[in-house]
Formats: structure tokens, sequence, C-alpha cells
């Protein structure tokens, strides 16, 4: 297979969100297990919200044109309580917190708002605003309007939404079949006694950690072997996954094996290489209708180049509307170097406002550390060779926030 040259960030972000071209089947789950899960319809209001005029206090209410009045209390009103209009000339209603206000009354006004009240009466002061404190019907949202479009994803505060319509099942995409593995005979599973030359399989397990942040399962696949003929048996079966991922043996100086299986099975990729640091082996494709991340071997590498580039291709897999990163203005806090040239992925913290630099940017792709004490991402340009103290930034968190616009990450 001809290797082509390194292409540039932002080409590889295009190429592989191009890679999808579907959608995944529907299904209807229960609201109790809606949580996280991608809309594949529309859904819209079919109950008011609120549903009737009611009370957003506990009070007297009135007409508004009684303001100044002492009024007597014609009914008390409790939540639940069905009352139809039946004030009287200088007549109020004692009123609880989300009961439904009569039709003859438009205001509502807290007890500690009183100038007195009793049992029987309730002195009302002058300066009164109309419809204080009510929660006139449909305020929210009304009957027929979207409160959700296809390819959101459902929290919890979404959840509470639905709810309120008594909505108890929706539909949803079905959620992807991903699988991630390792390669390296030296790779030894957590549950595994590892000798001094021997590590464990880090890549793996970090990569299905991520995933999962992001709303994903994926299935543990274990260590491709380091064999060109049982590498291409073991990757054969791996097609009936929406998703693939990998790291490992696909560097350009090592032993392509990896790229070599999957190209007896059908892969084509759609670039091989990146022009940035950490990440340059990366790789992207499709293997039949299956889409295939093949992520470097460095744990902070693979880590961080399946943030960038495989999590915003699984999302838009996903059926997903916002999948685009959506960058942070930040202030640079302390000044560092980095290569012109290339893209340089940065790690640091952001805290209050600034980001600031892990160790002077003095690190490698094979460390864990960088990503356990960073929270944030910066990515220069490739002709940036300097960021200074005070220089405006754009950072990516690295729980990320996604956009359903296209976001540049230059600064």
């Amino acid at each position: 297979m001809k290797k082509e040259t390194s292409v540039s960030f932002d080409e590889a972000i295009d190429r592989s969100l191009k890679l999808v071209s579907t959608k995944p089947p529907h299904e209807w789950v229960s609201i109790f297990e809606a949580l996280g899960r991608t809309l594949a319809r529309n859904i819209t209001c079919k109950k008011n919200l609120p549903s009737y005029n009611n009370a957003a206090m506990d009070g007297f209410a009135i007409k508004h044109e009684d303001a100044g009045k002492t009024l007597n209390i014609k009914a008390t009103i409790l939540a639940g309580d069905v009352i139809e209009a039946c004030l009287g000339k200088n007549e109020c209603y004692k009123i609880m917190t989300g009961a439904k206000v009569p039709l003859d009354a438009d205001t509502i006004i807290p007890f500690e708002d009183c100038l007195f009240y009793d049992d029987r009466q309730s002195q009302i002061p002058l300066h009164v605003k109309r419809g204080n404190a009510f929660r006139f019907k449909g305020e929210e949202q009304e009957v027929g309007s979207q409160l959700f479009s296809a390819g959101e994803v459902l929290n919890a505060r979404g959840i509470a939404l639905l709810a309120s319509q008594g909505i108890a099942h929706i539909e949803v995409y079905k959620q992807l079949h991903i699988a991630v593995f390792s390669t390296g005979d030296e790779l030894k599973k957590p549950w595994e006694e590892a000798s001094e030359d021997e590590i464990y399989d880090v890549n793996a397990l970090s990569l299905i950690a991520l995933l999962t942040e992001h709303g994903f399962k994926a299935h543990y696949g274990g260590v491709i072997p380091d064999n060109l003929d049982e590498a291409k048996r073991y990757l054969s079966e791996m097609k009936r996954y929406d998703a693939i991922v990998t790291s490992g043996g696909v560097s350009m100086g090592e032993a392509d094996f990896v790229e070599k299986a999957l190209v007896e099975n059908g892969f084509e990729a759609s670039f091989h290489g990146i022009n940035i640091k950490p990440g340059k082996p990366t790789m992207m494709g499709k293997m039949g209708e299956t889409i295939v991340a093949s992520m470097p071997g460095n744990p902070l590498a693979a880590f961080v180049n399946a943030l960038l580039f495989l999590v915003p291709v699984l999302k838009k897999l996903q059926g997903q509307k916002f999948f685009n990163f959506d960058y942070i203005n930040a202030i640079n806090k302390v000044t560092f170097k980095v290569k012109a040239g290339r893209v340089n992925i940065v790690l640091g913290e952001l805290k209050n406002g600034e980001f600031k630099v892990y160790g002077e940017n003095k690190y490698g792709s094979g460390m864990i550390a960088p990503l356990v004490n960073s929270t944030a991402i910066l990515i220069t340009d490739d002709a940036t060779s300097l960021i200074r103290e005070g220089d405006n930034i754009k950072i990516l968190p690295m729980l990320t926030i996604f956009s359903q616009e296209k976001a540049s990450f230059k600064n």
C-alpha cells in the first residue's frame, strides 16, 4: 500500500468526519433507560407547561384592580384543588404554591408582602404588578412547540422535561458497537502479572474509559497478536462492529502489521499520518462499513488523538447533531516554546480563566502523568514557535463541550 505524506490537522478532522455517511437504526426505550441516549426523532410538546394557571408562591390570589384594599378570604385553595371562579366584591383566595388559580384572579400576593392578614382577611399593598407570582398556562411550553430535535443527547434535565409531558418511551438511535484493541506481545492485562520486560495494557483501558466518558460503550478486544497471519484472522472477525479502535503497530518506522492485516480485510485508509505532535502516525479509514481508528502506541498520544479525532467521528456516527469541538478563550500564564512547522498539542491546567502548560511543555508522548495532571489542551497552528505569558489563546477542556458549529483551534 502506498504511503502518503502526513495530512494537516484540519484535513485530518475533515477526512475523519467524512467517513460517516450513515446513522444507526432506531429503537424505542423506556424513559428510565433514556439518559445519555441520542434522539432519533423530534419531540413536540403535547401538554402545556404549566398545564394550568397556578401560584408560584404561597399567598393570596386577587384581581389586580383590588390592589390597596383589605379583602375577605373567599376560599382556601390547596395544590390539587379545582375551584370555579367565585370571587365577589372585595374578596380574594388564600392559595398555596402550585395550586390552580381560578379564572377570576390574575395576581398572587405572597404572605410576606401583605400589610396584614389573618384567617379572615388580607390587606393588599397598593403598588402591585399585575401577574405577580403567577404562572400562566403554557408560559414555558405550549402544545405543538418543539422540545427536542433529532440528534440531541438526553441529559437529566431533558428527562425532567419529558417526565412533565407524561412521555414514557422515546425513539432513539441504537447504541454503537465499538471494540478497542491494543498491539504488542509485551502487553499484559491489568489482572495479569507483568515482569520487568513486560508492561500493562494502558491504552485499551484508557480509551475505553474515554469513550465511556462521552457516552459510548466499548468492548475490550484484548491484544492483537504480533503476527501478520494471526492479526489478519483476528481482525476479520471485527467487521461486525460499527467501529474498531487499535493502538500501536502503525508507526512508519515499526513493523506495520496492523495496517497490512487491515488491508487484507478490505481496509482503505482515509489518512495515515498527521502533521502534529504528539500523534503523527494516527490512521483512520474504513474496513467495509466498519470505521477503523488506529492510534499511536504511546499512551499520551493515543489518548489525546482519540479525543480529538475519534470521539467526534463516533458522535456523528451515533447520529448526534453536536460533534464538533467548542473551544473556550483563556489567558496563557507561563511563556513556553513549541516547534514550528507542525501543529502542537499542548497539555496544561485551566484555572480561573488561565492556562498553565504542564512541565514547561517538556514531556514525552509515552508519559501518563501529564494526562492525569492536565485539564485542558492547547492546539497551536504550524507557524507558532512561542506562546507568551499573557497571550489570548483558545483551548479545549479535557471534558469537552461539543458545538454544532465547526470550531478552529488556531490562535
